[in-house]
């Protein structure tokens, strides 16, 4: 045959991989180089082709038949679409898009011209894919279970500062989705996908970064398909830097056995459960080799941009998820140059978590990875956690939340939904009524006719962390309610020493309070500072009401809110009882308990916004602003507020509690 005239765009990074399958394919005599689009200068030692940075303008001129498009992935559909409208065949780099939408507008345009785009998934033209589907479909590993996967590479820190793209989930306002599980390992999601043909019911993503850049190093996710079977699939690229290269790779578990396909070497090895154990290496076609022999003899084209559509779906759930969490320091080890500069990052332990993901089919939070976990520490000691991916009933009206509040002593001062009210959710933000909408959880209450079981749940769901330390964060949330998106939160909290403690020298790092170990002097205790600012987007004045503003005089809640556990006794407030104290607006007030155990503690809660306090000590303990005490509070804008909280143990008197309520410095 006529060597196919063939032309590169993006010659730069994973370009120069295509320099190499040219250069050997033209040495046989299967190709021409017929230009390089770029936007510098390429050095080709095999070839001199044209080269020009307009890819349309250079087909026409060359008459090329085939474009490889290996350019940054926000300019894949723009690309695509350009060579398939100047008659040229296309194979596409991984991932084809950043969206659906671009996915959708490439396919418009195959539809269109009646030309080709092949993906550039390259695992997915090794007949080891096609084998392990048929010895699924043999029957030979039994029932299938599900689908892991794993992939564990150390990438320096100047892998991330590559490109302008490089790490980012987004550049000028563009999507761009270079992440672990979209770029370095989307062949990982990709093989996996083609083993299990299913449509996709549910997908769940967990983003991490250990590295300082926007988008995820260190990731996981787990697709439910219709047919019920399950894919799971963990990757980091903050593994240690081992010799040789430790090769990812899909795992099919079934109940009569288990096969591995390690895709990047097309090696699959089969265990049955009788013993034996296959190992075999299968062929691979390259992928431009099938476009063109696809264009000329109708050969079945091995990645159709139709058959990634699935691929694309994951990517846009991933683009949808919340942002990637930073994995704090103290979990890293953390490489430098003899400058200072960081070279690299580690994240110990993280190869035999993706093992362990790949193995069980569970995410990294399930399997207690401790950076998973976001904890609050003072002087290197835990005193709170806090779940920012609730898993809820809508009828929690599910938000972010502290829980495990402890006092330097170790004693626990909060509780997450307790019998008598599910829905109070250790320390945070609840409303119950913001424009229509309930964010407190539970019933609600309805004027004339009491509290009601509604379907006007909201709930607050976390966007990113824009600061994330071992002492506090400052987070992004959407409330949304019923109707959609309602508000914008920045919410921010800090966990400090306070008084004698702040004298303390601090214990080893990491080291845990427990019931047996030394006690903190008198006077020593911490703040937990709490702020927010609510930001109205509904174009509207938005109105928060509270059940007492429909009728239930005293129950005014809503607002910032500590629930207290209900197994404490003895319970007394200050500066007065509850009665004085509910409704109140003191500067400060304070709550004190016992613990089954006879370990007393005290919450002092300070306040300058001159709210009144909702307190509640017989029904149960907690405190909490009433943001709407007896009258609506319209927020045409913006609403902030803030309430820093004394944690001691100990019960204080009354002097004491005002010598640390004096400490806080509003």
């Amino acid at each position: 045959m006529t060597p196919a005239k063939v032309v590169l765009a993006g010659a730069q990074g994973h370009g120069q991989h295509h320099l190499g399958v040219l250069r050997e394919l033209s040495g046989r005599g299967l190709i021409t180089l017929a230009g390089i689009c770029d936007l510098r200068p390429v050095e080709v030692d095999f070839a001199a082709p044209p080269q020009s940075s307009d890819l349309g303008e250079l087909i026409t001129k060359t008459g090329a038949e085939f474009t490889i498009v290996s350019t940054p992935i926000d300019t894949h559909a723009d690309l695509a679409v350009t060579a398939l409208r100047a008659g040229s065949h296309v194979l596409l780099e991984k991932p084809p898009a950043p969206s659906p939408d671009e996915h959708r507008r490439i396919a418009a345009a195959v539809a269109e011209t009646g030309l080709a785009c092949q993906v550039g998934f390259q695992s997915l033209g090794s007949t080891a894919v096609q084998a392990l589907r048929e010895l699924i479909a043999s029957g030979a590993l039994g029932r299938v279970r599900g689908i892991g996967g794993a992939g564990a590479w150390a990438r320096p820190a100047s892998y991330f500062t590559r490109s302008p793209w490089a790490g980012r989930r987004r550049l000028n306002g563009v999507d761009v989705m270079d992440g672990a599980l979209t770029n370095p390992f989307a062949h990982a999601v990709a093989t996996a996908l083609a083993v299990a043909g299913a449509p996709i019911a549910e997908i769940e993503t967990e983003l991490y970064h250990a590295n300082p850049i926007e988008s995820d190093d260190t990731s996981c996710l787990r697709v439910r398909l219709e047919d019920g079977l399950t894919i799971t699939i963990a990757v980091t690229l903050c593994a240690p830097d081992e010799q040789p290269r430790r090769e990812p790779y899909v795992t099919v578990h079934g109940d009569a056995g288990r096969a591995t396909l390690a895709y990047t070497q097309d090696r699959l090895t089969v265990e049955l459960a009788d013993g034996s154990v296959t190992t075999t290496t299968h062929e691979r076609t390259g992928l431009l080799e099938n476009l063109i022999d696809h264009a000329r003899t109708g050969a079945e084209l091995l990645v159709p941009l139709a058959g990634t559509e699935r691929f694309t779906r994951v990517l846009d759930a991933i683009r949808l998820a919340p942002e990637p969490v930073p994995i704090p320091e103290r979990h890293q080890i953390v490489h430098r140059d003899e400058t200072g500069e960081v070279t690299g990052r580690v994240l110990p332990g993280v190869v035999g978590l993706t093992d362990l993901s790949a193995r069980e089919l569970a995410l990294y939070s399930e399997l207690g990875a401790a950076w998973t976990r976001v904890e609050l520490l003072v002087s290197g000691r835990e005193v709170a956690a806090y779940d920012w991916r609730p898993d809820l009933p809508a009828t929690d009206s599910p938000r972010p939340f502290l829980h495990g509040v402890r006092t330097l002593g170790g004693v626990e001062v909060s509780e997450v939904r307790p019998e008598d009210h599910v829905h109070h959710l250790g320390v945070g933000v609840a409303i119950s009524d913001l424009g229509g909408a309930n964010f407190w959880g539970g019933r609600t209450y309805v004027k004339d006719r009491g509290p009601a079981w509604l379907t006007d749940h909201g709930r607050q769901r976390h966007v990113a962390f824009t600061r994330l330390e071992d002492g506090g964060f400052v987070e992004q949330l959407e409330w949304i309610g019923p109707a959609g998106l309602m508000a914008r939160e920045e919410r921010t909290v800090t966990a400090r020493p306070i008084g004698a403690a702040r004298t303390q020298d601090p214990p080893p790092a990491g080291t845990a309070w427990t019931p047996d170990s030394a006690q903190p002097p008198v006077g020593a205790a911490w703040a937990l500072d709490f702020a927010f600012t609510l930001t109205n987007l509904t174009g509207a004045p938005l109105t928060i009401q509270s059940s007492a503003t429909k009728g239930r005089a005293g129950a005014g809640y809503g607002g910032f809110f500590w629930r207290a556990p209900g197994t404490s006794h003895a319970r007394t407030t200050l500066p007065g009882d509850e009665r004085a104290v509910h409704g109140s607006r003191e500067p400060w007030i304070a709550l004190s308990g016992r613990t089954p155990q006879g370990r007393d503690w005290t919450l002092i809660f300070v306040q300058a916004d001159e709210d009144p306090w909702f307190v509640r000590v017989e029904e149960y303990p907690g405190v909490g602003q009433a943001l709407a005490w007896d009258t609506p509070l319209v927020v045409d804008s913006t609403l902030t507020r803030r309430v820093v909280t004394v944690v001691a143990d100990g019960r204080l008197s009354a002097e004491e509690v005002s010598v640390l309520a004096a400490d806080v410095r509003l």
